[in-house]
């Protein structure tokens, strides 16, 4: 790293501090070394902000003697990244030290690593254990110049401090503990393992991919040319039956899908309540409670790709079921142990008619599934005329209040952020795959709305697309959105998908099964808030409002297309006959949209006559999950959510480093607004600018945080995209201090909106780590020029004051990895 060192030194100095370098030898420490080294990797960023001398300086101070070169860049890299609250080319210099420093301990060659995992022994036994498939191996050694050809390593320094320590924790291979995989390997090993020789598409996906116009999913990239390629995202299944061996089967199948890193769904609404009568032991059942446990002990046993991720269950439950008390309670902190299983997570399939129980104020009855069968399997009109058949019979085990059970529910959600909250009527009146048969639940991170049975568990890959990469911005600072660069990007994206259905290795039989009969797709977004931002647009404000609608009827315009394109090649999927689109009718068709609710930007009724004619490959294509993976590796703001903070600490195993909202610190920057005031005022609240006296307004309302805006506009943005969704969205809801009357009015707001996801998690500021370390001499000079009234808060014992140390909150770094996006 410090260059070449003389021969007259090679021995440590008593007098003189020295490191050790890649091969072992000792070179004198220099300062001038240090600046030398970062003084490359600066090119391009902002000098204003970006001294090469001073960051040196800094390095130069902390370092002791015998340290390895190595070390220099890690300890330089998150110099830069404790900056980046500064600027956010901190951030991106702190990525180049680690890519830098990462390209000269890996082999550029990659068919000479490929080699090398293909070829790794065991250690300790002695015996062969791929690290990569054999079909990937022969590619690369028969074609290495072509595939060498296609690799521009420089795209490595577009990740900056946060996408570099994210792909370093679980994303690239290693071998012996070390990585050995650079980050184009990875995009490239996901190319080929999609497109093989088809070296035009390889190098399509990869400039794609590398360029960060989108990003597979988490599984794909974890498992994308492995010995077992499990590249789907998330798995739907159904408890195959009420029975010790259907409960046991069903407990192996989540526990092989969990091992394959896949997110799971379970429904459970067939299971029979506690003390129904057990024919076949003249005994009576324990209920779900201490079954639930069983897979919680699971879940914590099998995690997610031999332990990348932790493995992640939520069980669904129609609210009608007995037990529904017992499950509100299951992840709460008080009671006694053996009723809680708090690694879970906790859904409700709520049908229509349970919500207008709610409404009118009337009584709501409580059914064992065993004692009144079948209502899992029926919505609408004919699941309210069995219930109230089973009403007027007598069968109801309780009735209590429906407002009762409706106020259990929100305070199991304040309590604990669960249950999520989604429409069963909604979610089969909306669904293309509802000729099938009653679709029973959700996914992990209620975005995948498929149907399941006991020969089928349903699957979704999953990708998404980066919005903020269609913003253009013009010479003279206007700005315009590519929807015709976006609908190219979309049909590769479709393309991909629907390759990994057939490539895909499959943990259960039944997952294939599923896949192979209605090949879903599930396509979302990341970037929604970096590209309103980069628009200049207030987030909730009409043109944002009318853009959201239109960019997601070009992302299901394109997925149709090129679903319709493929299905003219390799005909439509085999349940395709039946389905509403082959009936002609399309996603906002489904929602009542006439065509002059479109934008008119596409011929739909051109789309619809090629579809006729040849119908889909696909019977799902969109769906709006959560990315808190990929888009923290990308840098973008996670899916079509507003921004959370514009300034956190994010805690990873490198330690805690500051996050900013790089749109603000920028234009700040550039009016010279970012001042250390400015920074102290926004950490004492919380992230937020409003208190911060010398912003314009214009620009406190743009940069407003998701808790400043208000939640009915983030739900009425939701059902403006939802005729353009397929499947449904991850839709988080924010209210720092929850009380069960807004939830209640929540719920009906989203209810009568036809959504289907009413809410996943429920956002609370207090589940948050409220940490902040300020100079309050500085908070104590802004209010004495009666600026602003700040709210200072840890003052207590718990958050010791640090007067000349500037550090935002805290989040963690593993929140909301649940369904691999």
């Amino acid at each position: 790293m410090l260059g070449v060192a003389p021969q007259s030194i090679l021995t440590p100095s008593r007098t003189r501090r020295y490191v050790i370098k890649r091969d072992g030898r000792h070179q004198e420490m220099r300062f001038d070394k240090v600046t030398d080294r970062i003084v490359p990797l600066c090119a391009g960023l902002n000098p204003t902000y970006i001294d090469p001398s001073a960051i040196a300086q800094s390095v130069f101070k902390s370092i002791h003697s015998g340290i390895h070169t190595s070390e220099l860049d890690e300890i330089a890299s998150e110099k830069c990244a404790y900056n980046a609250f500064k600027h956010p080319d901190f951030s991106l210099l702190g990525g180049r030290l680690c890519i830098s420093n990462l390209h000269k301990q890996t082999n550029p060659n990659y068919a000479e690593v490929i080699e090398k995992l293909y070829t790794y022994v065991h250690p300790k036994t002695g015996e062969p254990a791929p690290k990569v498939s054999k079909e990937l191996y022969e590619l690369v050694i028969a074609h290495p110049e072509d595939i060498q050809a296609m690799f521009d390593f420089e795209r490595d320094y577009l990740f900056d401090f946060f996408g570099y320590q994210t792909l370093a924790r679980s994303y690239l291979i290693r071998v012996d503990g070390e990585i050995v995989e650079r980050p184009q390997m990875l995009v490239m090993r996901v190319a080929l393992w999609l497109h093989g020789s088809n070296f035009e598409r390889v190098k399509e996906t990869y400039d794609l991919m590398s360029l960060h116009f989108f990003t597979h999913a988490t599984p794909t990239l974890f498992n994308a040319g492995l010995p077992r390629p499990q590249g789907s995202s998330c798995f739907l299944v159904t408890m195959k039956e009420d029975s010790i061996e259907g409960i046991y089967d069903t407990l192996k199948t989540t526990a092989l899908i969990s091992k394959y890193a896949g997110g799971i769904g379970l429904s459970i609404h067939n299971v029979r309540a506690s003390k129904s009568y057990i024919r076949g032991t003249q005994g009576h059942s324990n209920g779900i409670v201490p079954m639930l446990r069983v897979f919680n002990d699971s879940s914590r046993y099998v995690d997610q790709g031999g332990g990348k991720r932790k493995g992640s269950n939520a069980i669904y439950l129609e609210p009608w079921h007995a037990d529904i008390e017992a499950f509100l309670d299951l992840k709460k902190n008080f009671g006694k142990e053996e009723f809680r299983a708090r690694d879970l997570f906790y859904a409700l399939w709520i049908p229509d008619l349970f919500m207008q129980r709610v409404e009118e104020d009337s009584d709501w009855p409580l059914f064992c599934p065993d004692e009144a069968p079948g209502l899992y399997n029926v919505w609408g009109d004919a699941f309210v005329e069995l219930f109230e058949r089973y009403e007027r019979e007598g069968r109801a085990r309780k009735t209590i209040p429906a407002r009762v059970l409706f106020h259990k529910i929100t305070e199991s959600q304040v309590e604990t952020g669960v249950p999520y909250i989604l429409f069963k009527d909604a979610a089969n009146r909306t669904s293309n795959q509802q000729h099938l048969g009653t679709i029973r639940s959700s996914n992990l991170c209620t975005e995948i709305i498929e149907y399941t049975a006991s020969d089928e568990v349903a699957v979704c890959n999953l990708a998404s697309v980066c919005l903020n990469k269609f913003v253009v911005v013009h010479e003279d600072g206007s700005t315009s959105y590519d929807h015709e660069g976006l609908v190219r990007v979309v049909r590769v994206i479709v393309r991909n998908l629907n390759i990994v259905i057939d490539k895909n290795f499959y943990p259960v039989e039944e997952a294939r099964n599923s896949n192979m009969r209605h090949r879903p797709v599930g396509l979302g977004v990341q970037g929604f808030a970096d590209a309103i931002a980069m628009m200049k647009w207030v987030f909730d404000g009409p043109e944002a409002r009318a853009w959201n609608k239109e960019v997601f009827e070009s992302i299901y315009y394109g997925a149709v297309c090129e679903s319709i394109a493929l299905a003219k090649v390799e005909g439509h999927y085999p349940s395709y006959p039946g389905s509403p689109a082959s009936k002609g009718l399309l996603q906002f068709d489904l929602w009542g949209l006439s065509h002059s609710d479109l934008s008119g930007r596409y011929d739909w009724d051109a789309v619809k006559a090629e579809m006729k004619v040849h119908g889909l490959r696909n019977s799902l294509l969109t769906a709006l999950m959560p990315t808190a993976s990929t888009a923290q590796i990308f840098g973008n703001n996670e899916a079509f959510e507003p921004f959370t903070s514009n300034l956190y600490n994010r805690r990873v195993l490198a330690g805690e480093f500051p996050v900013i909202n790089r749109h603000l610190i920028e234009e700040l920057c550039e009016k010279g607004l970012w001042t250390q005031e400015a920074r102290m005022v926004i950490m004492a609240s919380g992230g937020s600018i409003q208190d911060v006296p010398t912003i314009p307004d214009e620009m406190k309302e743009r940069y407003r945080t998701v808790w400043e805006i208000k939640q009915r506009s983030v739900v009425e943005m939701s059902r403006d995209r939802a005729p353009f969704i397929c499947q449904s969205q991850s839709l988080n809801i924010h209210i720092p201090n929850p009380t069960e009357k807004q939830l209640e009015s929540l719920h009906m707001m989203t209810w009568k909106s036809g959504l289907v996801t009413g809410m996943y998690y429920l956002r609370t500021r207090k589940e948050m780590a409220q940490k902040y370390t300020v100079d309050h001499r500085i908070l104590a000079k802004v209010k004495k020029n009666s600026i602003a009234t700040i709210e200072e808060e840890g003052e207590d014992d718990d958050f010791p004051e640090t007067k000349d140390d500037e550090t935002p909150q805290t989040y963690e770094d593993d929140e909301c990895e649940c369904c691999g996006a």
